[in-house]
């Protein structure tokens, strides 16, 4: 329990660190991107406004008079190819009609005019030799104009892995140093949740301690005073009215009795302490006693009670497994008291005895195991109260039950302790007003020398 307990205090203390170190490498990665990308464009904008200022502008002269005006190509960007060069800059010069009239670049890039100040990232496509080569520029195009005359289109571009290569590796750091991150915070985390719960569990030894102690002590006096209650229930002249009060004694003592023995029991059980019986058990036989134990309360209530073995040819000793006689039938009595209990008059119980099917097919020992299933026709359990059922001094809805016997809430711990110490398992499906399956199940075993 408490290592279950330290390692979810792990896990959510590492499950934390992990989001509040994802969200921060989220926004670092973010932050250096648009930073990175923020400083190529005002790069390219930075190249655009030198490059317009050293255009070459000459005016056409029809006659005698001067209509419009040109960019002298040549003048203007003699001196501008080797100085960008070194920067992986390229510039396209457009005619005002989009016509590609001079470029740094080996081939044309067939990407529409498209005058963006603010920086784009374009996909560039190129066809060569039945092969395509994929790969993205970031652009800024600007539009030279002279009042309302446009003398054509700038685009300055810079290759996109210039960013992408310092971000791929900005991700590789950040998995790095973030993974290295969680596993040192997962080891501190469990170190600190053991530190953490070690009071706890000390705490939770003195009670175990303390309630096998006051429930052991309780027994010698419990079990004195019913003793003198039936004593004194046989004498012969004992008043009507002092007769009935000590048999309500009677009965509560031995009540608190049985509540006595389930307290002692659990605390064994929790200590390791518990002295168990190891013994080849036939689960068909025991069935069968703790079925005629119970039927005498079952037709009382008019209650149908049946017991099916379904036999299986192909093993041996079908139904034998390793365990204590005694904590076993305890199990059983209690499912079938239960059902007994919470279903009406004339209502139907059914404890079924198999191997499964799907175990049916392998004759090994080592392999399979035993299915009981108690299914009976009462109230049923609301879905609210099954994940509880198990849970110690819980009872489901007790105003529910016709009979005015009153559990402590704990005989389905004790089950499932017990089922769980024989590495069974056990299942409880039910719905209200329609019945309650509980079906446990049992490794089996085949003549075989018992592990004491």
């Amino acid at each position: 329990m408490f290592q279950a307990t330290r390692r979810r205090l792990a896990i959510w203390y590492t499950a934390v660190t992990a989001v509040l170190l994802l969200l921060f490498a989220t926004g670092f990665y973010f932050y250096v991107r648009n930073t990175l990308i923020d400083r190529i464009d005002d790069t390219l904008n930075h190249v655009v406004e030198v490059v317009e200022r050293t255009l070459v502008i000459e005016p056409i002269i029809f006659g005698t008079a001067q209509t419009k005006s040109q960019v002298n190509i040549q003048a203007s960007f003699r001196d501008s190819s080797d100085s960008v060069e070194d920067d992986h800059i390229d510039l396209e010069w457009f005619s005002p009609t989009g016509d590609l009239l001079w470029s740094t670049l080996s081939e044309p890039l067939n990407i529409p005019i498209n005058a963006n100040r603010t920086g784009e990232t374009v996909w560039v496509i190129n066809n060569k030799l039945n092969s395509e080569q994929n790969y993205s520029l970031r652009q800024v195009t600007q539009r030279v104009e002279i009042g309302r005359q446009v003398l054509g289109y700038l685009r300055v571009s810079h290759p996109w892995f210039e960013v992408t290569k310092p971000i791929r590796q900005l991700i590789f750091d950040l998995i790095l140093g973030t993974g290295l991150t969680l596993i040192g915070v997962a080891a501190i985390g469990w170190l600190l949740s053991g530190l953490a719960i070690a009071p706890v569990r000390e705490s939770y030894g003195r009670l175990k301690q303390f309630t096998a102690d006051a429930s052991h002590e309780l027994r010698n006096p419990i079990a004195t005073i019913q003793t003198n209650v039936q004593v004194a229930l046989a004498e012969p002249d004992i008043e009507p009215q002092q007769h009935q009060q000590l048999q309500v004694i009677e009965r509560l003592t031995r009540r608190l009795g049985r509540l006595v023995d389930d307290l002692l029991f659990l605390a064994r059980q929790d200590s390791g302490i518990l002295q168990q019986q190891w013994v080849e058990v036939p689960l068909d036989a025991l069935l069968i006693e703790v079925i005629e134990e119970q039927q005498a309360i079952a037709r009382h209530q008019n209650l149908s009670l049946s017991l099916e073995i379904i036999d299986s040819p192909k093993l041996e000793d079908n139904f034998t497994v390793v365990g204590d006689w005694d904590q076993l039938a305890r199990v059983f009595t209690n499912l079938v008291s239960n059902a007994v209990q919470y279903t009406a008059f004339g209502g139907e119980i059914e404890v079924e005895l198999q191997v499964p099917v799907k175990n049916k097919r392998n004759s090994s020992a080592l392999n399979s195991v035993l299915q009981i299933k108690v299914t009976d026709t009462g109230i049923g359990i609301s879905p609210e109260a099954l994940p509880h059922l198990f849970d110690r001094f819980y009872r489901a809805d007790p105003a529910r039950t016709h009979s005015s016997a009153a559990g402590s809430g704990l005989g389905l711990a004790i089950t499932k302790a017990i089922v769980e110490n024989h590495r069974g398992q056990i299942r409880i499906d039910s719905q209200v007003d329609r019945g309650t399956a509980v079906t446990v199940t049992l490794p089996a075993h085949q003549s075989a020398e018992i592990s004491l």
